[in-house]
């Protein structure tokens, strides 16, 4: 098992670049920058892609140009197109559960409430079974305010937390898409930003 796809969630437009709920896509611009490449528009999947060279594999980067809640259009269609196995497909998301400064790497398993999840699940034939890179963003307190808080700038010292995991997550990847998920997660899962 290798990984063929990166894709990172996120919100279009300039209103939401900066929010919460992009921190998925924010991996990918700087996997994508790490690697000089540009992310270009590609309708037939509904995203924006680039594909990069990494621990000796072609990986194909997506970021999808659809509002979150339609992540299953552009995130299927590039699974489908290229015929992409579940367990070779890494998706990276914001995740209200994890503290900013923290990283999680897990496969499968629920969604969490998370719209983009649920509706790249929908797409996938109600399949689980890839991979997922949770970037924390932490939790605003209580269920009414989430829809506000992720759609929202962190605070500065948030902001730094959440691109010091992104940071720690780039420096995992290689063993990821090598297939090492073990390694991975030994060294993600005790990373402490400080």
């Amino acid at each position: 098992m290798a990984i063929q796809l990166i894709a990172g969630l996120g919100n279009p437009g300039r209103e939401y670049e900066e929010t919460r709920h992009n921190a998925g896509a924010w991996l990918v611009e700087e996997l994508a920058r790490q690697s000089g490449v540009a992310l270009s528009g590609e309708s037939r999947f509904n995203a924006r892609t680039a594909k990069i060279r990494l621990g000796g594999s072609d990986i194909r980067l997506l970021i999808p140009s659809v509002y979150m809640n339609l992540s299953g259009q552009a995130v299927g269609n590039i699974i489908n197109f290229f015929k992409i196995p579940l367990d070779e497909v890494l998706i990276v998301h914001d995740e209200l559960d994890i503290e900013p400064g923290t990283a999680r790497l897990k496969t499968g398993g629920g969604i969490g409430g998370h719209n983009g999840l649920r509706d790249i699940v929908k797409a996938l034939g109600n399949q689980k079974d890839f991979h997922r890179l949770r970037i924390g963003i932490g939790h605003p307190g209580h269920a009414s305010k989430v829809s506000g808080y992720v759609l929202n700038k962190p605070s500065q010292d948030d902001r730094e937390r959440i691109m010091a995991a992104i940071d720690e997550s780039l420096r995992i990847l290689p063993d990821v898409i090598a297939g090492d998920m073990s390694k991975a997660m030994n060294r993600l899962h005790t990373f402490k930003e400080s």
